[in-house]
């Protein structure tokens, strides 16, 4: 069985949970170190020192922001209201963000804002005009299908008719059974 320095354990750590993190599995391919044994360097690491936790978490945030929960983007949108244009564009690199990743969340937050605190009305709330052409488009349904099975009564009923007295031609059949 191999033993590692602490120094080597700490700056493996540090390099999957530092800034430019690396995940266990490239570095164990790197250093030929077992990925489980990596991964478990983490996690004592981190249950000894709760920062590195939050380091990795707050750097994978950064690193991805579409891997941030609503309620993380939510935060950021509110703490990028409190600033000043000069500060803005110095928490966005803090933050690892697009100004148009920002205004996209900001947008998002405000429809759902707007939404919930819209009052719902009964019949109002069903007059969409999703909802609307559904009932337009349910309603000329049902009026040519009442025009089909009209026509299809007029054709029965002709040929019954036909049957009965002969085409319109002079020509007549004799009735059936007489």
């Amino acid at each position: 069985m191999t033993t590692y320095t602490a120094g080597f354990k700490g700056r493996m750590v540090q390099r999957m949970a530092g800034r430019e993190a690396i995940s266990a599995n490239a570095l164990a391919q790197e250093v030929g170190v077992s990925q489980n044994t990596l991964s478990r360097w983490l996690r004592e690491a981190s249950a000894a020192a709760p920062t590195v936790a939050a380091m990795k978490k707050k750097h994978n945030a950064r690193k991805n922001p579409a891997r941030r929960t609503a309620e993380e983007k939510l935060e950021v949108v509110m703490k990028a209201a409190a600033l000043s244009d000069d500060e803005l564009g110095a928490f966005l690199r803090r933050e690892g963000l697009h100004e148009a990743q920002l205004e996209e969340w900001r947008s998002k937050a405000m429809e759902a804002a707007t939404g919930a605190l819209k009052a719902p009305h009964g019949k109002r709330s069903e007059q969409t005009p999703e909802r609307r052409k559904i009932r337009e488009l349910e309603r000329e349904l049902r009026r040519k299908n009442d025009a089909l099975a009209e026509a299809g009564a007029l054709l029965l009923l002709k040929k019954r008719f036909e049957e009965m007295w002969g085409d319109a031609d002079g020509e007549s059949t004799t009735r059936k059974g007489t």
